[in-house]
This record gives structure tokens, sequence and C-alpha cells, in this order.
């Protein structure tokens, strides 16, 4: 049997008929057998695939062949086809959800006016450079840094990246207006949308890591600047970038190191909880709340 991984991808270029480009690639997964979840908008594609290799590497082949996707970055990891429930490929207003589709510019080359891209050995540069008044500011969910991110970070608790908006037009970080600002997320694709949304509000020094977290951590894995595993919206639930690497969760119940997330057993509840292993193995645990408990106590 053919060795599988997964491939996380990312595109910023206009699309004049978004979905004739969905049933394109609908039908091109399917032939080769993939699955995963790819979103297409005006403004570009976003997709993480899983399967075998030659299909993945067929599909890349493919899909560089649309104008405006010839320099996509994509990125391998672990993983299989069955790290995903099915295929999933939709046209949507925006391909990251910060609820601003009109706000964000593309052209042929990606956004316009977003973040200045710095490769992972600039980014450490950088900071050796300018020290502690570099800011990274984590453009994820808040739960996703609860079991890595850059040291000091600033963590906006934002549950979806339609928060973010409403965070700016706050105030709360407008101390930071004059700072460099170092923007993170997994792959990179949130942070071209984040900066050019931080920029459009009056800060005036920003930068986004090219490839993010992954290609960061790829290059300087647990000696770099990154602690602790990355959270991945797949089965796999995380990623760690070597043998040593630092645990920074702690339990929901009992405050032991953890990197470990569970769904809710409420089957209608989307929350993730963080478990050591000794608390995962008792029933009533798996609930992120106390009524959620409650039902499976009685």
């Amino acid at each position: 049997m053919e060795l599988e991984k997964v491939i996380l991808y990312y595109g910023f270029a206009p699309i004049a008929d978004p979905n004739a480009v969905r049933l394109w690639q609908r039908d091109m997964c399917e032939l080769l057998n993939l699955k995963g979840r790819i979103i297409i908008s005006e403004h570009g594609i976003n997709g993480t695939l899983g399967g075998p290799i030659s299909s993945l590497k067929t599909y890349i082949a493919k899909t560089r062949e649309f104008p405006g996707f010839k320099k996509i970055d994509f990125k391998w990891s672990a993983g299989c086809a069955n790290d995903f429930p099915r295929l999933s490929v939709k046209a949507r207003d925006e391909i990251v959800s910060f609820g601003a589709p009109g706000e964000l510019k593309v052209d042929e080359k990606g956004v316009v006016g977003g973040g200045v891209h710095l490769r992972p050995e600039e980014v450490n540069a950088l900071v050796a450079a300018r020290g502690d008044e570099v800011v990274f500011f984590d453009g994820r969910n808040a739960f996703e840094a609860k079991i890595g991110k850059f040291k000091n970070a600033i963590v906006p608790q934002v549950e979806t990246t339609r928060d973010f908006v409403a965070e700016f037009e706050s105030g709360k970080y407008d101390h930071l207006k004059d700072k460099p600002i170092v923007t993170y997320c997994t792959g990179g694709i949130r942070c071209e949308v984040l900066s050019s949304v931080m920029k459009n509000r009056g800060f005036e020094e920003v930068y986004q890591i090219q490839g993010g977290i992954v290609r960061y951590a790829e290059e300087f894995g647990n000696d770099g600047l990154w602690e602790g595993s990355l959270y991945i919206f797949d089965k796999r639930m995380n990623q760690e970038f070597g043998d040593e690497t630092k645990v920074i969760g702690e339990c929901d119940h009992c405050a032991s190191p953890t990197s470990k997330f569970y769904n809710c057993a409420n089957l209608r509840c989307r929350k993730l909880i963080l478990l050591c292993e000794t608390c995962s193995t008792l029933d009533w645990s798996i609930m992120c709340t106390p009524d959620h408990q409650s039902l499976v106590r009685k």
C-alpha cells in the first residue's frame, strides 16, 4: 500500500467564478481519492488534504496550472486521508472568516496592504536586533495557544477569527500601534488577513511569518522561539516538532501537564477539553461543563 501524507496550503489570487473552481477542485479530488477540506472565494483558495503521495503530487501539479496558484507553498506533514471524515469543497465569501470580505484586497501577487513576510531566520534576526521591543501576536483562536505559542506572545481571548475586528476596534491594543508586531498562525493564511486588518486600523509595523508556525518549527524545532505543540484541525489534534517538545498545556481537571485535546462527550457541544492521561480515563471527565458532567454521573 502506498504511503500517505497530508498537505496544507493556501493561495490569495482573484477568482472570477469561485463556483466553477469549486467544481473543478471537487472533481479532481474525487478522482484522486483525496479527503479533506477546501474553501474557495473570490480572494483565493485554502485547503488541507490527505491521501496517497502520488495523488497529492498530481493534485499539486494540476492546481498550480491555475492562474494565480503557481506559487502556492504546499506544506507536507504526517497523516493520511482517514484523518478527515470526508471530502468537503465549498465556495464562500471568505477563505478565512474574519467577517470583513469587502475589506480584503487581493491581486495576482496576493494580499494588498498586508504585513511584511519574514522567513523563519528573519524572525530570529528581528528579535536579536530589537529584543523585547518585538511583540508576537497570536492570530489563532485562544484555545489553540493553550498547548503551544511563541514565547511571551500576546494571545487575544477570541473564540473565532470573526472576533478579531471587534478586539482591535475596542482599543485594548492601541498601545502596540507603534511596535514591531510579528503575527503568526498555523500555516500563515490567517495572518495574511489579520495583518491587513491591523494595518487598516493604524498598526504601523506589522510582520507575518512566511509559512506560519509550520515552516518556523520545521526549521528550528524546539530550539527556536516557539514552545510547545501545534494544534491542528483534524483527527490528529496536535503536532510536535521533536522528541523533547515542551509541554505547556494543563489538564482542565487536575492541572497536570498535557497537550492532548478531547472532544466534549456531549455530541451537541463543539468544545475541546485538555486532559492528562489519567483524567482522560474517567468517564465523567470527558465533559466540558458541570452540567454536562452531571448527565454522565446520573
